[in-house]
């Protein structure tokens, strides 16, 4: 899977006899005021003068959420990502049929790393149940860098399709595209390599911007594997 950097607020004056003070409280920002994936959100993203693609969150708990993309004039797709909030991680857990429905393919992790945000010092990181973490829920001051190598699979097990997915997340920062001024965003840099009906290669590299109260796909920038831009116009709750 895009930050004001910090909000702040004053504590009253202490009731002591030391001079009157003031201390700054950071409270940092989280995923969801910039993905939107616990309300029922949905979005719209141009490319070349007309709609290229929308997308829609479909809570189904505190904790639970599916997202769905795909075409306006097909809308709904009959497909789904199904993520889970797990403390301070967001994690995959895999692919439905449609929103809100059972999970047809289950995506499970061998190998999970996070370092900064160049790519360095990578560490592995602690599985949970297998599920991928895809993005920290408190959004820290600094980038960081996620590395997942797994399979994807029915419930039976009866096809195996391996990935990798190399993540890069940045902190807030001012952005904008052609259609809203003046926001502030998180950066997804990912790529993507699978074996799914072709050999294993490399199939996806793009940098995603998410605007804090607007939701996923504010600019998509994709390089590979071929150059396509698009920016979100319209948002709405249902």
């Amino acid at each position: 899977m895009r930050l004001a950097l910090v909000l702040a607020a004053l504590l009253g004056p202490a009731l002591t006899a030391a001079p009157e003070t003031a201390a700054h409280v950071v409270q940092a920002e989280n995923y969801g005021q910039y993905s939107l994936m616990f309300e029922r959100s949905a979005g719209q993203y141009w490319a070349g003068g007309s709609a290229a693609g929308q997308w829609s969150w479909t809570p189904l708990s505190a904790t639970e959420s599916d997202i769905s993309w795909g075409d306006p004039k097909t809308w709904p797709p009959k497909s789904a990502e199904h993520f889970i909030r797990s403390g301070d991680w967001v994690l995959l857990d895999g692919y439905t049929d449609g929103a809100g429905r059972p999970l047809t393919q289950l995506q499970r992790v061998t190998s999970e790393k996070l370092g900064a945000a160049n790519c360095t010092g990578m560490q592995p990181l602690p599985s949970a149940g297998g599920r991928q973490h895809y993005v920290r829920w408190t959004i820290p001051s600094t980038g960081y860098c996620l590395d997942a190598v797994g399979t994807i699979k029915p419930p039976n097990g009866s096809t195996t399709v391996n990935f990798r997915h190399l993540q890069k997340w940045s902190p807030p920062h001012p952005c904008f595209n052609q259609y809203y001024a003046n926001q502030t965003c998180i950066t997804q840099y990912e790529q993507w390599w699978d074996d799914n009906h072709h050999p294993y290669s490399l199939q996806l590299t793009r940098t995603v911007e998410l605007a804090r109260a607007l939701g996923p796909a504010f600019t998509n920038h994709t390089t590979f594997p071929l150059p396509w831009t698009a920016e979100a116009r319209y948002h709405w709750h249902y």
